[in-house]
């Protein structure tokens, strides 16, 4: 190899693999040496590459915003069940990196029916939050059907938002109303993060109605025939949606470091309900 071999891009993604993997420079070094390497441009090459990594990842350590305190259902570590005010929950799987707890029975039968019922009349497409400007609007990343209820706005959402705090340990006027959705054939919701983006312009203005969501809780209000699942691309979790059930996660922070990408998958056959509850540090209002 010649002694003025740039560094190329490949190059650059092998030392720091290599390096990633728990390979010390020395043995890196000699496989570059192995390969027909300058020794003198060899070290260059990988002082410069490592350096440059390493100033990489300090930057973006120097980005990530200190955490903050979030709902814990578990706080006591994994067990199989958990006691929601009126009912004990079951606890199907955890997962610590993202924070993911897959809940069961939080809901009856006749609670999810009663819910839809109550919801259908007052359906539209469902809208996201437009951090740019702090407004909300139609999304093509998102289509579903959804409307709100306003927080304890009939019995049946009253009985499972007190549910949800005393499962979350978390001030019932911290949570946002909640959101029902339907997905029919073919509707999903890509990929997305529930925090607001706090480089957008309109996010201010939002934060003042009760500051940054901290976790999010989707209750599976019955059981589509195929597709539908709760995705989080970043660790390859699927959490198919089954009726009174329901996927809770937190999120310390508003940045990506947190991994709690996800997105609803398309149904593929049949209808999704869901009712996405929304908790935030302070009190909503």
């Amino acid at each position: 190899m010649s002694d003025h071999q740039p560094v190329t891009p490949e190059l650059r993604a092998w030392i720091i693999e290599q390096a990633t993997a728990g390979h010390p420079p020395d043995v890196v070094l000699a496989s570059m040496l192995a390969s027909g390497w300058n020794e003198d441009s060899a070290i260059a090459a990988l002082e410069a590459t490592l350096t440059g990594y390493l100033n990489e990842k300090q930057a973006e350590r120097a980005s990530v915003p200190a955490p903050v305190a979030v709902p814990e259902p578990l706080p006591q570590g994994q067990r199989t069940t958990v006691w929601a005010g009126d009912r004990e929950v079951g606890i199907v799987m955890s997962m610590s990196n993202p924070r993911v707890i897959v809940f069961s029975g939080l809901l009856s039968d006749d609670e999810c029916d009663e819910i839809i019922t109550l919801a259908q009349a007052r359906l539209a497409r469902s809208e996201t939050v437009q951090t740019a400007t702090g407004s909300s609007e139609v999304n093509e990343a998102r289509t579903s059907q959804g409307m709100f209820f306003e927080r304890g706005e009939n019995a049946v959402c009253a009985r499972l938002e007190a549910r949800i705090a005393a499962l979350t340990s978390w001030p019932l006027e911290n949570g946002e109303g909640l959101q029902v959705l339907r997905y029919g054939p073919g509707a999903e919701y890509k990929p997305h993060y529930d925090y607001f983006d706090p480089d957008q312009a309109g996010t201010p203005a939002i934060l003042k109605r009760g500051g940054q969501r901290v976790a999010s809780l989707v209750c599976y209000l019955n059981t589509p025939t195929l597709g539908g699942a709760t995705t989080f691309p970043d660790v390859q979790l699927e959490v198919a949606p089954l009726k009174g059930n329901a996927v809770f996660f937190s999120y310390d922070r508003a940045h990506p470091v947190t991994r709690t990408l996800h997105g609803g998958a398309p149904v593929v056959e049949g209808e999704k309900w869901v009712a996405t509850k929304w908790l935030r540090q302070g009190r909503f209002a």
